[in-house]
């Protein structure tokens, strides 16, 4: 869904066909997602609420409620695949919603990652059996710091908190840039919020 994601932010490149085709996948995806962890949603009910637990479930529920409008909106304005539904007007609305969530989806998936990250790195090790060493441990933070730090300046040059807020109501695309370098620069955006919600997990008390 993570790479999905990234490549449906440069629909321009990829045309409407298979970005609506993406779409539903990701939605897919996204359903079984959520069957797979239901025991996670059985249990909100129950157990303390510490501040990392509340940073978790606001931003998950706020992803889920961002990617169903982004499915809904992105049905209404269907050309292909759901070109066959009786829907009537409310194009612009659906356009207007479909770009600001897709922006907010991008941003919350990203920090969705973060939160889990710690998990992510566990399991990546463990699947390909080797401990992290010292060395590349104390080289994550800086690496990381670079990503963020560049992320920060893709976020604003690329205007994206125009987008999520519609200070700016279509997005601008170069189509004369080269490919990697757009994709480069939302890999660092989703890098960034990727280390900010991975470090908020460290901070001294959140966990409490």
């Amino acid at each position: 869904m993570t790479i999905m994601l990234l490549v449906q932010m440069a629909h321009h490149l990829i045309g409407e066909l298979p970005h609506e085709w993406i779409g539903v996948t990701m939605f897919v995806l996204f359903a079984v997602h959520h069957i797979l962890n239901w025991s996670w949603v059985r249990n909100l009910r129950k157990g303390q609420y510490p501040a990392l637990r509340i940073l978790l479930v606001c931003i998950n529920l706020l992803m889920s409620f961002s990617v169903i409008g982004l499915m809904i909106s992105g049905v209404m304005m269907s050309r292909h695949v759901f070109a066959f539904l009786p829907i009537y007007g409310g194009q612009d609305f659906a356009r207007t919603l479909h770009h600001i969530l897709a922006y907010w989806s991008f941003v919350l998936m990203s920090l969705h990652i973060g939160l889990h990250w710690g998990m992510i790195m566990s399991m990546v090790r463990k699947i390909t059996k080797r401990a992290a060493a010292s060395r590349e441990r104390s080289a994550f933070p800086v690496v990381g710091r670079v990503i963020a730090a560049y992320g920060a300046y893709a976020f604003v040059a690329r205007q994206v908190p125009h987008y999520m807020f519609f200070q700016i109501q279509y997005t601008f695309f170069d189509y004369a840039e080269p490919v990697v370098l757009f994709f480069l620069d939302y890999l660092a955006i989703m890098g960034l919020f990727v280390f900010l919600a991975y470090y908020a997990t460290k901070l001294r008390g959140l966990g409490a």
